[in-house]
């Protein structure tokens, strides 16, 4: 919860910001959007769906924006489902409430109801997204959300010639709230999807495929490719048949240079990789295939299936009706390409580049679980036992009455508990359901141990931070060793918002609790958020304008 200041302070301090805010933000563009958010047909592996989507696009419209921008989307709920939108790694300082995961920033839109999201994409630049944050709508309801640098600076690379976003989902031939609402009522984990796709489409290698993505090239041009793995579910390798990449960025973070044939993507990672067309004039296929991280492997059930595009050289000697080149793919269980990509990237060494902070404040260990709670009333088909998720032992859940930052503006009692624990309980202890959230001071420094157990069943989790960026400082197989800072990268670490811990390993990661609000942490494997895997940070005001929750806006839906 809040310190205690009293509303007044609160008021004069916020009228204070606001007033320097406005100043700042005169020469800065305001990019306006509305979204529609209906149902609409779709035709795809010889079946007519009916999905929900924005503005009917599938994906949903491209936001493109400079960095220092103002954004104001309007979202129009015109579907039969409680709605909101997430702007997944737009850091949202000092606008926590247009952040969007539902019942922790905010109540859901209701049907035939609309919430304007309002926020500044201040100090970050490259390839984020918006998608869904409320039910599994996230498969169908996304969007690339693209940054580039203020208007007369420069990439901190050479300069591309074609700029591409490259949307990666998965898709089901059925209705994505009734595949949630089976796997929820009988205690299960939901089916798998049905398909891949690149752009909304699947390709040419599944059945009645009828559209495919399709990228014109220049011979000996630069490509920047932007790629978001907007899937719900599964990791996924990416690949363009005889060509290879050098990433530039991941999670709108700068990365120092780092080649590769082969871009691996968690859900919710977005990567940005220049690619040189200097292959022979032709066609070549972009091939995207699940990377199944469970151990043992004989316990795997993701989709084998591979979603293409193609990449087509504008060229007179290229045919247009010759068949593409079709790249090696990894084996669906290849952990040693996937890690190796994972732990590969490094920070820019760039003397701009941002620092490591040297002093930690707040210590924390958390570990991942998967376990089995008790049905409860509401699962109808479940039969004893139910699936379930846990960080240490902690199975999370949202509160239903208010949202986690109302509560927190408004201290209001018995919505949450601010008691997480820091470090996971002893072996045996039965897993507890709770709304339990870590309070953290202004401006502290928090540095976290994912550790993902080594026993059997086990998965590389996504995990994702709303609201910060952090510093990635190791990453490992097996159990991490108390203690163990000699092994830490201080120098020059990646920074992201969704990290992806390895199957029986663990992560080190820094982050400065700069912006006060209520902050999800969690798994962006969509399965594993209804099951629990997750908990809030909470994060206190500061002493000085600029740095306090500021008032809810007018339009905030109510629950």
């Amino acid at each position: 919860m809040v310190i205690p200041w009293c509303s007044s302070m609160i008021r004069f301090l916020w009228f204070s910001f606001a007033l320097l805010l406005a100043r700042s933000v005169v020469d800065a563009a305001t990019a306006n959007y509305t979204f529609t958010v209906e149902s609409m047909r779709v035709s795809q592996l010889c079946n007519s769906t009916d999905i929900i989507a924005v503005n009917g696009q599938l994906p949903g419209p491209t936001i493109e924006v400079n960095e220092g921008d103002a954004v104001a989307v309007n979202v129009i709920n015109g579907s039969p489902y409680n709605l909101t939108i997430h702007w997944h790694g737009i850091l949202q300082l000092l606008t926590p409430w247009a952040d969007g995961p539902s019942m922790v920033t905010q109540c859901p839109i209701q049907p035939n109801s609309s919430y304007t999201y309002r926020f500044n994409v201040t100090g970050q630049e490259g390839t984020l997204w918006w998608h869904a944050h409320s039910s599994f709508l996230r498969a169908t309801v996304y969007g690339a959300l693209i940054i580039r640098p203020k208007n007369g600076s420069a990439y901190p690379f050479p300069a591309p010639d074609q700029e591409v976003p490259i949307v990666l989902g998965e898709w089901w031939s059925r209705n994505v709230v009734d595949v949630e609402n089976d796997a929820v009522s009988s205690g299960q984990l939901p089916r798998e999807s049905d398909a891949f796709s690149i752009n909304g489409l699947t390709g040419e290698l599944y059945q009645c495929a009828n559209e495919t993505f399709t990228l014109d090239v220049q011979p000996n041009t630069t490509v920047l490719l932007r790629v978001i793995n907007a899937g719900l579910n599964t990791h996924l390798f990416f690949k363009v048949a005889g060509h290879a990449f050098t990433v530039v960025a991941v999670d709108a973070c700068y990365t120092a240079n780092y080649t590769t044939d082969t871009l691996v993507l968690a859900p919710g990672h977005t990567v940005d990789a220049l690619m040189v067309t200097n292959a022979s004039a032709g066609s070549y296929y972009m091939a995207v295939q699940g990377y199944d991280s469970l151990s043992p492997t004989t316990m795997a059930i993701s989709d084998d299936t591979t979603a293409t595009a193609i990449v087509r050289y504008n060229s007179t000697s290229t045919k247009k009706n010759s068949t593409p080149v079709m790249p090696t793919m990894p084996k669906s269980s290849d952990s040693a390409t996937a890690n190796a990509f994972y732990f590969g990237l490094r920070g820019p060494a760039s003397p701009g580049a941002p620092a490591v902070p040297s002093t930690v404040d707040v210590n924390m260990t958390i570990e991942l679980g998967l376990g089995q709670l008790p049905c409860d009333s509401s699962q109808s088909s479940c039969s004893g036992k139910s699936v379930a998720a846990a960080m240490n032992g902690v199975s999370f859940r949202l509160p239903t009455q208010m949202s986690l930052l109302e509560a927190q503006y408004n201290r209001t009692p018995g919505v949450y508990t601010a008691d997480f624990p820091d470090s996971a309980p002893p072996n045996g202890t039965p897993m507890v359901e709770g709304t339990k959230v870590r309070r953290l001071k202004y401006n502290s420094t928090v540095e976290i141990v994912l550790q993902n157990p080594t026993a059997f069943p086990s998965e590389n989790h996504p995990i994702h931070l709303h609201g910060f960026n952090f510093f990635v400082l190791a990453q490992g197989l097996g159990n991490f060793t108390p203690g163990n800072v000699s092994g830490y990268n201080l120098v020059d670490p990646v920074s992201r918002n969704t990290l992806a811990v390895p199957t029986g390993g663990w992560a080190v990661i820094r982050f400065v609790a700069n912006n006060p609000g209520m902050w999800f942490f969690h798994c962006h494997l969509d399965a594993h958020v209804p099951i629990g895997l997750g908990m809030v940070f909470a994060v206190d005001n500061g002493t000085t304008p600029g740095s306090f929750l500021p008032p809810p806006p007018a339009d905030l839906p109510k629950c």
